[in-house]
């Protein structure tokens, strides 16, 4: 294993207290120069001191996209599609700012799918020491990217692929991509997903099923939340994180194309886990906030922090757009609806 970039003390204490910092933004702390940092002149409050908001971003300064993050007794295992050789990538922290790069976390992958594109994992621990990864790949018949799974006793891994084919795999959908899972208040636990539909010229629906208890079967049909209708969303949305916060049932999701400043997280609302949602119009976080510091962000996750008070953790661009970097923000709500690195 080796270290990821770690960030200075100071900014790490200030990020991991919710309400710390003004909002403003500007770039990064990392070791390498980014598209918002050259045009900002850096992260800074008013007094010249590092901005404690944002920066301690990117946390995770190397290309780390579509995270997920799983916390258990009190370490935070973060979750990234292929890369430096690995299928699945995973780092481990216990405050969500200095993070430990671990082994593949899925070294081996099943014979129905071709290496190459594993993208977008999702883990969640579904009694305790059990744990289930699903994940995206491409399936050989039809040579699609579709959802499968694969289960370890350890968050760390190595999960070992279960099945004899992908667990979702909608070829008159375009296949399927962006497994999250949301557990509600009376157990039950769902899956959701993206239909791929965008490459195919079909349109992409975010949906829901539930799961077996072990987390290997969907236990029903799906159903369809929301799909591609708002102008700033362009043919797509994708990457669903479901929570629950005081009755109100939160999708939050990223939209338009992820290689530039046009990707963007939005949101939709229901009082039911299955809906109807209704989106806010507006969206909760774009390239054009906080100085336009975070480019392109999107494949988000939200997290409980050390202190209690939930965290937005998304991948934007750096490095002139070559890599998407991994992010933590603050995430407070207001009346249901979720607001960004509050002041």
């Amino acid at each position: 294993m080796r270290a990821l970039p770690l960030v200075g003390a100071a900014a790490a204490a200030c990020l991991l207290l919710a309400g710390c910092g003004d909002g403003g933004g500007g770039g990064a702390s990392g070791a390498g120069a980014t598209p918002s940092s050259e045009a900002s002149g850096g992260a800074q409050d008013e007094q010249g001191d590092p901005d404690p908001v944002h920066g301690a971003n990117p946390v995770v300064d190397d290309d780390f996209p579509d995270p997920d993050v799983l916390e258990v007794d009190g370490t935070y295992y973060a979750y990234a599609t292929n890369g430096n050789l690995r299928n699945v990538r995973v780092a481990s922290s216990t405050d969500l700012v200095g993070w430990t790069e671990l082994d593949d976390a899925l070294p081996t992958l099943p014979s129905f799918v071709i290496p190459g594109k594993t993208w977008a994992p999702e883990v969640t621990e579904v009694e305790p020491g059990r744990y289930v990864l699903y994940y995206t790949a491409t399936n050989y018949r039809p040579t699609l990217q579709c959802l499968g799974v694969a289960v370890a006793d350890s968050p760390e891994g190595p999960f070992e692929p279960v099945g004899d084919a992908m667990l979702v795999c909608p070829e008159a959908e375009g296949g399927a991509i962006d497994a999250s899972t949301f557990r509600d208040a009376d157990g039950t636990l769902y899956l959701l997903w993206k239909n791929d539909g965008n490459c195919c010229g079909l349109d992409t629906w975010l949906q829901i099923a539930p799961l077996t208890p072990d987390g290997t079967a969907l236990a029903g049909e799906p159903v369809r939340l929301v799909q591609q209708d708002q102008p700033w969303e362009g043919n797509l949305v994708e990457a669903p994180t479901l929570v629950e916060r005081d009755g109100t049932y939160v999708l939050l999701y990223s939209a338009n194309d992820y290689g530039g400043p046009a990707y963007t997280i939005g949101y939709a609302t229901a009082s039911s886990v299955l809906g109807p949602y209704t989106k806010n119009p507006e969206p909760l976080l774009t390239t054009y906030q906080f100085d336009s510091r975070y480019v392109g962000p999107g494949g988000q996750d939200v997290v409980v922090g050390p202190d209690g008070e939930d965290r937005l953790v998304f991948h934007s661009w750096y490095g002139q757009n070559t890599y998407r970097g991994m992010n933590v923000l603050p995430l407070a709500w207001q009346d249901g609806h979720p607001v960004v690195a509050p002041g």
